[in-house]
């Protein structure tokens, strides 16, 4: 038998560490490759790792809460000589290595204070986007904490020459520079940091007749791309009213043979998804990003699809290659991504890549919005409920006046690229492809 580290692998492009969340095996216990051992936070999604080899658990060298870099060992584990090593077992790179150093260094020191308020509470990471000559605009969770206590601004913070890899600002870089301050705040001790909490925990406090519940990691990720978008994007939203009355009788009379012959239920998520890649393929201006000065024509149709989560938050899976699906395929991949966003299983892979997104509003009881479009996107659609109402049904004998199934849509798209006329256009045409469905069509 023989003893190897096994590191953080790598959680996707431009994501530099994580919080360990849970751990899912306690050491001595066995394992098989593949295993999930721990789940783990990122600013993309929660996901577990899986462990790199069968063998047994030694031991866990990080904690539950602990914000660890990606490369940094996280656990031991003793595995079969003739087992052979991997990269997620290989010592991590010299830079990696210094800066799991120096984070393991800060949150050792760092002590729980009691009484914590959610004002107190650290401040969030840099969001992707945001740099500096020194650092790349990267600071810990630890150095945001000292900042806040000593009143230190983003900006000033930015000014602080960083000892630590790649020249971040280490604990010991700010608080030397809030004892050379001019007129210093609270000294080191007044300020010690706290250790994060993990990215689950709510922090709750009463104050009166209010109470103040902290945002949580995810909330705050999605606070401030929805800022993001606004900024970056002229929004427009234009609304169209679609008959749904074939679509939900059709439902309605296949749904039980659908799911015998198929093994998924049909919802009408997969309809709606269907009918906006058909639009895509008539309208492929609609299915861009934007880059500077440039306009990028995106090939695949990779649809995202607004999912909420039980703890009230918004995620966004993505239908890689959409165009691809038929109904039934459609419907297994949208059942499948809902699933695994409420369980928490979704992949970095999972949530990106998208070039359009739907938000089916409609489920909530919303009979429309103005959806925020998901950067670098230009467009998003949102489908209202389906409601029954009077309307004049044109005949050749002449008009009546019938109940029909009739439903809002929203589409908000980004002015600096999409006029009126194409997102006009885009959206009625999604509203034909829904009110000319085959009453006839197949479930198969």
């Amino acid at each position: 038998m023989k003893l190897v580290e096994m590191v953080m692998p790598q959680m996707g492009e431009s994501i530099m560490e994580c919080t360990v969340l849970t751990w899912l095996k306690k050491p001595g216990e066995a394992v098989q490759a593949d295993d999930s051992l721990l789940e783990v936070a990122t600013d993309k999604v929660d996901t577990e790792v899986p462990a790199p080899h069968t063998g047994t658990l030694v031991e866990c060298l990080v904690q539950e809460g602990d914000v660890v870099a990606i490369g940094s060992t996280i656990a031991l584990l003793e595995v079969a000589d003739h087992e052979p090593l991997n990269e997620t077992t290989s010592l991590p790179t010299d830079a990696a290595e210094k800066a799991a150093e120096e984070l393991e260094n800060e949150l050792s020191q760092a002590i729980q204070r009691p009484g914590t308020t959610a004002a107190e509470l650290p401040a969030p990471t840099a969001q992707e986007g945001e740099t500096n000559d020194q650092n790349n605009g990267f600071y810990s969770p630890l150095v945001l904490s000292i900042a806040k206590e000593e009143g230190i601004s983003r900006e000033e913070l930015a000014t602080i020459t960083g000892t630590g890899a790649e020249g971040r600002v280490t604990k010991n870089d700010i608080i030397q520079y809030t004892q050379s301050r001019e007129q210093p705040g609270p000294t080191p001790a007044a300020a010690t940091p706290k250790v994060p909490a993990p990215a689950s925990a709510v922090a709750k406090i009463s104050a009166g007749a209010q109470e103040i519940v902290a945002m949580d990691r995810m909330r705050k990720m999605i606070a401030q791309r929805m800022l993001d978008s606004k900024r970056i994007s002229a929004h427009v939203t234009s609304f169209i009213e679609t008959d749904m009355t074939t679509i939900v009788q059709w439902r309605e009379r296949v749904k039980s043979d659908f799911r015998k012959q198929n093994g998924d239920s049909i919802t009408f998520t997969p309809l709606l998804v269907e009918a906006v890649v058909k639009a895509i393929k008539d309208y492929p201006r609609i299915n861009v990003s934007v880059e500077g000065d440039n306009i990028i024509l995106k090939r695949d149709i990779n649809i995202g699809m607004a999912v909420a989560l039980e703890d009230g938050n918004l995620i966004v899976p993505v239908i890689h290659q959409a165009d691809q699906y038929n109904l039934v395929g459609l419907a297994k991949k949208v059942n499948d991504l809902a699933r695994r966003a409420r369980e928490h299983k979704l992949t970095a892979d999972d949530l990106t890549g998208g070039t359009y997104t739907i938000s089916n509003i409609g489920t909530f009881g919303n009979l429309m919005g103005t959806p925020i479009i998901v950067q670098p996107q230009v467009a998003i659609m949102a489908f209202g409920a389906i409601e029954k109402k009077p309307a004049v049904i044109e005949t050749p004998q002449g008009d009546l006046l019938g109940i029909r199934h009739k439903m809002f849509i929203s589409h908000s798209y980004d002015h600096r690229v999409v006029d009126g006329s194409l997102g006009g256009m885009f959206l009625k045409r999604v509203s034909d492809y829904l009110q000319q469905f085959d009453p006839q069509r197949p479930t198969a």
